[in-house]
């Protein structure tokens, strides 16, 4: 299988070795087509039945500050598959609840773990990890991105349409964490991201800022609108979320009025106008809320699929800032 991996040691791979993902904001084109690459081996391997134990002995720490379903199943078994072992911490079972420092247990896992996978609320607590640790920390999900998600997404689009670049991706809901990730991917794959929110519901205007500076690179556009049936014309991707995320369960009667005409429904395909257009979910879904069942089941749905490559594209992150590194190795 040497020669068959000689992808993961050219320029590009060697270079993500030992460095930490916060942000697609913080990846190059490149990287992000390599991690790609590295994704569609992968899983080629896994449907084949063929082991690819890249990161045996290595062990991967998982912090959840927010449950998750998902993102600790994919990790879990990803780094089982690639002979490594995940090391599942949960606010309970760690110190932090007890007052201790961010850094410290940064510093302290470094010792013994070779990465750091963190679910959390809080970005800052992400930004601590990476700054005092000595290993690569991978954010699966905080209450700003969802990198490790978003990344899945555009690998979805590529493998059903062979490219992203030139194609439309229209966001429908609040613009949270996952609309803001996905104007970061959309501007390194060269795919133009439409976010429609109602007002007040905006995106963040530092990211989209960020991701329109980002999109010059690829010739992709980042837009924001407040009308959902406008904005879904022409669409290849329509791409929803959950209206109130974990923690805002207090909003969620508020969400629900302000975005009652923003689900993604029979009605809003057919303005898309494309026989073809995918529909996307990051899940889970609130099914009748901001997708209905016919919409989430129907031929458009590529939901699953978008599910499954979250294994796939997270064992190629893994193994890219993992692969070659020993627990408390300098290197951020």
């Amino acid at each position: 299988m040497t020669e068959k991996r000689d992808y993961l040691y050219d320029e590009v791979a060697l270079g993500m070795r030992g460095r930490s993902l916060l942000s697609i904001h913080d990846l190059s084109v490149t990287e992000v087509e390599k991690i790609f690459e590295v994704a569609a081996r992968l899983k080629e391997e896994t449907k084949a039945g063929v082991e690819h134990h890249l990161l045996r002995g290595k062990t991967l720490a998982m912090i959840f500050t927010k449950p998750s379903t998902r993102t600790r199943v994919s990790f879990e078994v990803a780094i089982w598959q690639l002979g490594g072992y995940g090391l599942f911490l949960s606010a309970q079972e760690l110190q932090l609840r007890r007052g201790e420092t961010i850094a410290d247990t940064a510093r302290v896992l470094s010792r013994y773990v070779d990465g750091i996978m963190i679910r959390t609320f809080d970005h800052r607590d992400v930004e601590d990890l990476a700054r005092h640790g000595t290993v690569p920390v991978i954010n699966g999900l905080t209450d700003l991105l969802h990198p490790c998600q978003v990344l899945a997404d555009y690998f979805t689009v590529y493998e059903k349409r062979g490219r992203t670049k030139g194609l439309k991706m229209v966001y429908v809901g609040d613009g949270n964490n996952v609309a803001h990730s996905l104007m970061f991917g959309g501007a390194k794959v060269g795919m133009d991201v439409t976010v429609a929110c109602p007002p007040g519901y905006e995106p963040l205007p530092d990211i989209v800022k960020l991701a329109r500076e980002d999109a010059r690179a690829t010739g992709a556009t980042i837009e924001i609108t407040h009308d959902p049936h406008e904005a879904v014309k022409g669409a290849d991707v329509i791409y929803t979320d959950v209206w109130a995320s974990m923690g805002q369960e207090a909003e969620r009667e508020k969400k629900a009025q302000a975005l009652a005409g923003f689900q993604v429904n029979q009605a809003l395909i057919e303005a898309a106008g494309k026989k073809d257009v995918m529909v996307m979910h990051c899940l889970p879904a609130h099914r009748g809320e901001e997708i209905t069942d016919e919409v989430m089941d129907g031929p458009h749905s590529v939901v699953f699929d978008e599910a499954e490559n979250r294994l796939h594209v997270q064992k190629a992150i893994l193994v890219l800032l993992m692969q070659g590194r020993k627990a408390g190795e300098s290197g951020l």
